[in-house]
């Protein structure tokens, strides 16, 4: 069984399982494009029950639309892509992974942050 995302223009407005079958099935205006539940940033991903955290690991498997659609996300049918909307409008979208990047890294120190757009700027969570 494989997953569908229904795209209204560029926009997906439903994600559905089924069979390639069921999708030949339905209205010629409806546009139903695959998705990956495994694909993430353009990599290929099987969960690892061995793992504490139950991360994934990348593994051979081939993505498909560089990312798994989700109610709200864009269809690009140039990059042939899945892609959240952009976020804040100093983010950039990488072209390779099409995940929007801040203009500054991620703090890596384990405290959680919130990104401050006026400043553009993480901001430690203190609560």
């Amino acid at each position: 069984m494989s997953s569908f995302a229904k795209v209204e223009d560029g926009i997906v407005t439903q994600v559905v399982s089924g069979e390639q079958d069921w999708i030949d099935l339905q209205d010629e205006s409806d546009k139903y494009v695959q998705t990956s539940y495994n694909t993430r940033g353009g990599k290929h991903y099987e969960p690892n029950p061995h793992s504490q955290d139950f991360e994934p690991e990348e593994d051979s498997g081939t993505p498909i639309r560089k990312n798994y659609a989700g109610i709200g996300m864009i269809y690009d049918s140039v990059r042939d892509a899945f892609y959240a909307p952009q976020p804040y409008s100093s983010w950039t979208l990488d072209e390779d992974t099409c995940i929007w990047e801040a203009p500054v890294a991620y703090p890596d120190d384990d405290k959680r942050y919130t990104w401050n757009e006026d400043t553009t700027a993480w901001v430690e969570i203190t609560e």
